[in-house]
């Protein structure tokens, strides 16, 4: 499970796009898309660059979302 952040995200479009664009990198992954927190997570076995790739050539900004003991969550 990848937890990513989305900064660029404003509305529903953008939610969309973001999913999409997941989907084209794992059509079988499970993704949850969060506009108020600007996250996203995703459940998939590839590698989580290929995701925030896939995101940044949409438009958006991506990042890995850090816990509060600063590790990848």
């Amino acid at each position: 499970m990848y937890h990513l952040n989305v900064s660029d995200m404003t509305c529903g479009h953008c939610v969309r796009a973001v999913e999409k664009a997941v989907k084209t990198v794992d059509p079988d992954a499970k993704v949850a898309v969060d506009l108020d927190s600007k996250t996203a997570s995703i459940d998939s076995q590839l590698g989580s660059d290929a995701f925030i790739a896939a995101i940044e050539d949409a438009g958006y900004t991506a990042s890995f979302r850090k816990s509060c003991c600063s590790h990848v969550a």
